[in-house]
């Protein structure tokens, strides 16, 4: 059998962008609550092969999502409740692009499955360590990799409008296993009984209403007359909950790094690659000369530029040097 033809990859890709320059997501804050609002514009993908339809979403979606849940953690610390919602009627996430997957290579799929895998764990990262908790407010299809990201979030809300429902049709459909951490937060982030999530695995049409409540899938459903107004107020709650004065945000500036065909140097990260060893060096530079007493501004962006080195490689050497 001839072996399948892949489309060729995207030309390499920038992981720094703000939110200015998002295409795909809303982000608003209002006093301790921030609105994370989905709107994936079909035509702005990372390759001009595929559309992204249905709110469904490539690399370039998740690098926007990546980076919003960054600046809310560092730049907004007054921030207790992001709400992750969808613009568009009656759809919230489609999940990752099929279209898209299909025409990519190998590698390329492992490391956007990794990469949103990340974002998904830089969420739950910033509920446990930040205080920041996630509420999923699902207006409408929530499918694949729409629910994983929802299962990221401390709470999940549906609207109950006889159509609208959470689905993993990944292994009836596409015979494969949802591959952002979906079935284990299902089972052990959810607790749903392990005979529930098998068959929820199997149905292409998914859980609704109050049987998605009743199998833990969500955490409550609402008319679609009453969901916005319940969220609202769930959010409320939520941001109640969270006591005490909030740090000063730090701004995360641009990184600005100098790329070269064999090199991407960033001020305290340098990666050099060998593409015939398939081989690469991370090093962290020490800083060097007199440093300020307040130092969260450069720690915020060391590590924001960790976060956004993407690997691409088989082996990583990671080395540090103090200066």
């Amino acid at each position: 059998m001839a072996d399948r033809v892949h489309a060729p990859d995207p030309a390499p890709v920038s992981f720094e962008t703000r939110p200015d320059l998002y295409k795909h997501w809303r982000l608003q804050f209002d006093g301790p609550i921030a609105t994370l609002a989905m709107d994936v514009q079909e035509d702005a993908g990372l390759s001009d092969a595929y559309r992204l339809k249905l709110n469904s979403y490539d690399l370039g979606v998740d690098i926007e999502l990546a980076d919003a849940i960054q600046r809310i953690r560092f730049e907004h610390p007054e921030t207790r409740v992001v709400v992750v919602t969808s613009l568009k009627e009656r759809i919230f996430c489609a999940g990752a692009n099929i279209m898209m997957l299909r025409g990519s290579s190998h590698g390329w799929k492992v490391n956007f499955c990794k990469f949103t895998n990340e974002t998904r764990l830089a969420i739950e990262d910033a509920s446990e360590h930040s205080g920041i908790k996630f509420l999923a407010a699902l207006n409408g299809i929530c499918a694949g990799g729409g629910y994983e990201l929802a299962l990221a979030c401390d709470e999940i809300v549906l609207v109950d409008d006889g159509n609208s429902a959470v689905s993993l049709p990944e292994a009836p459909l596409l015979g494969v296993l949802p591959g952002t951490g979906g079935l284990t937060r299902v089972v052990d982030k959810r607790r749903v009984r392990r005979d529930l999530a098998d068959f929820f695995s199997t149905l292409v049409e998914g859980v609704k209403g109050k049987r998605a409540v009743g199998w833990r899938l969500v955490d409550a459903v609402y008319p679609r007359s009453q969901f916005d107004a319940a969220v609202r107020k769930r959010a409320g709650e939520l941001a109640a909950n969270r006591s005490g004065d909030a740090p000063q945000g730090i701004r995360l500036e641009p990184l600005n790094p100098t790329v070269t065909e064999t090199s991407i140097t960033y001020s305290a990260v340098a990666l050099t690659f060998n593409r015939e060893k398939r081989t690469a060096e991370l090093i962290v530079h020490a800083p060097t000369g007199p440093q300020p007493f307040e130092l969260g501004a450069r720690a915020a962006q060391r590590d924001l530029t960790l976060s956004q080195l993407p690997v691409r490689f088989s082996r990583l050497n990671v080395s540090a040097t103090a200066e």
